[in-house]
């Protein structure tokens, strides 16, 4: 019923503004902001692929951007080897081609409205894990199965990688996330999605909610999944907001992470800067509602603990946030004589020591696997490029590579041959190879270039270590280690790995009584 509200709000929105709708168009930005990002015009002119070149009053860093007739794609990055082994694997990088403006997917809002709410008849299912966490609370883990398959686990033993999907901060699992598990499994993946505590009718056992970016339930969900496919590479994909736990995850645990690469779908960075700024009027009233709803079934429980009161009169995104994580009820606090000056000084100081703890980017330095982000200038979402995007990170930290396209929305990234392509899903048949798979079924840009992003990576240290292996037996030196030595360097050991053993019987009871 929700989508449904949302879905006419939009149509008497685009109704109304749809004259002088500025997403429409097939031309480039304006020159300023390619000037603004370091992307000169006649870069991308006469050129078919590959294209590469410095920027300007840069210290080194190194702006590609590939296209047949318009530059619509640039990969941001530091100069590195395996920036150049990339540029050189990834061919999905420069084969974007976004819709014309001629159709409705050309528009930025539209597109990322309509991966957001509207539904998707998917034929992937989803076997549920309930996890019980050290303080007793609840996350769970669904792990998408394809609808033919008899066998709904999977063998401990199987060395099929893992893709760790994390949805948006609110829990919404949209059309994007359905389909990047479908296409995922064609190619091999285990798709597992992770629900933080109340999200996607995970159960509330505590009276804890997990904080915007605090990664100590993802962190055991990690282990669990270690602990439970021990042979698989593990591989992460975060949507929109969702991005805020997986950088913070990634941050704090530096190379103990267990991820071999990871990728963020139109990330959020600056996170507080887009809670205080807000949304326009119609996403934000829809955000707001969306979380009100899930959460007032929990409404008397955790009025022991926050004002629920301020939480649904609120109107605004961080007025939520607020209310949920900066705002406790105090059993015989203050008088009613006090002055609400403090009162607010007092909130406005949890808000600012509460993004201390939860900035995504506040360990970024400690991150030490590559990072792929994908961008799209006109989203909507997240804002202005310039200030929301901290290119000197991608410019300076050889771990993070940005991928800016001019236009795709929010986790949307349409294409010219997804509306033909989607037509056809009937008329391919079964055994399909991967990648005319792919091509055939209009499968999402940015799904194909996460999955390209995540075999050029683990190419590209193997063939690292095959060289080192090399090397070291010319220098009689041995090498002895095997294929081994790759899988040790990209999944190392956790530093509080022994704490995850004490769990292992809960975690098992849970999952007997909850899976489905």
């Amino acid at each position: 019923m929700l989508e449904w509200l949302v879905a006419l709000c939009i149509v008497i929105l685009v109704v109304l503004l749809w004259p002088g709708s500025k997403y429409f168009g097939t031309e480039s930005p304006p020159d300023a902001l390619l000037q603004g990002l370091g992307i000169s015009q006649h870069a991308a002119k006469d050129k078919t692929i590959g294209c590469v070149s410095d920027r300007e009053g840069s210290d080194g860093s190194q702006t590609a951007c590939a296209d047949e007739k318009t530059r619509t794609v640039a990969l941001i990055c530091k100069p590195s080897a395996l920036a150049n082994y990339l540029l050189k694997h990834c061919r999905t990088f420069s084969n974007y081609s976004p819709c014309g403006s001629w159709t409705w997917r050309a528009s930025a809002f539209l597109q990322s409205v309509y991966e957001a709410c509207w539904p998707y008849d998917s034929p992937v299912q989803f076997v549920r894990d309930n996890l019980q966490l050290s303080d007793d609370g609840l996350v769970a883990l669904d792990w998408a199965v394809p609808s033919y398959q008899k066998r709904r686990r999977t063998s401990s033993h199987s060395t099929s990688p893992v893709l760790l999907i994390i949805p948006n901060s609110f829990g919404k699992i949209t059309r994007n996330v359905l389909k990047l598990c479908e296409t995922a499994l064609s190619h091999g993946y285990l798709p597992a999605v992770f629900n933080r505590r109340s999200h996607n009718s995970t159960p509330l056992t505590t009276l804890k909610l997990q904080q915007f970016g605090d990664p100590a339930d993802l962190r055991e969900a990690v282990r669990y999944i270690r602990y439970r496919q021990p042979a698989g590479r593990l591989y992460a994909v975060s949507e929109s907001s969702g991005s805020g736990l997986l950088l913070s995850y990634l941050g704090e645990c530096g190379s103990s992470s267990y991820v071999t690469a990871a990728v963020c779908l139109s990330p959020l960075f600056r996170c507080q800067s887009w809670f205080e700024n807000g949304l326009c009027w119609p996403l934000q009233w829809a955000l707001v509602l969306y979380q009100k709803i899930c959460l007032s079934r929990y409404r008397t429980a955790l009025g022991e603990t926050i004002q629920t009161d301020t939480l649904f009169s609120s109107c605004s995104l961080r007025g939520l946030e607020e209310a949920l994580f900066c705002q406790t009820v105090h059993m015989g606090s203050a008088p009613a004589s006090a002055t609400g000056t403090s009162s607010s000084s007092n909130t406005s100081g949890a808000w600012e020591a509460y993004w201390e703890r939860n900035e995504p980017l506040r360990d970024v330095d400690e991150v030490a696997i590559p990072v792929l982000s994908v961008c799209a200038q006109d989203d909507p979402i997240r804002g202005d490029t310039q200030s929301t995007v901290p290119l000197e990170l991608f410019e300076t930290n050889p771990h993070f590579f940005l991928l800016l396209t001019d236009r795709g929305g929010h986790c949307g990234f349409s294409t010219q041959s997804e509306g033909s392509a989607a037509g056809a899903l009937g008329a391919v048949g079964p055994v399909v190879a991967p990648n005319s798979w792919m091509e055939s079924h209009g499968t999402n840009w940015s799904h194909r270039a996460l999955l390209e992003f995540f075999r050029a990576t683990t190419d590209f240290f193997a063939a690292e270590e095959r060289a080192k292996q090399l090397a070291a037996r010319r220098r009689g030196l041995g090498g002895g280690a095997g294929g081994r030595v790759f899988r040790d360097r990209s999944v190392s050991t956790c530093k509080r790995a022994p704490a995850c053993s004490h769990n292992i019987h809960a975690i098992y009871s849970w999952q007997r009584s909850y899976t489905r």
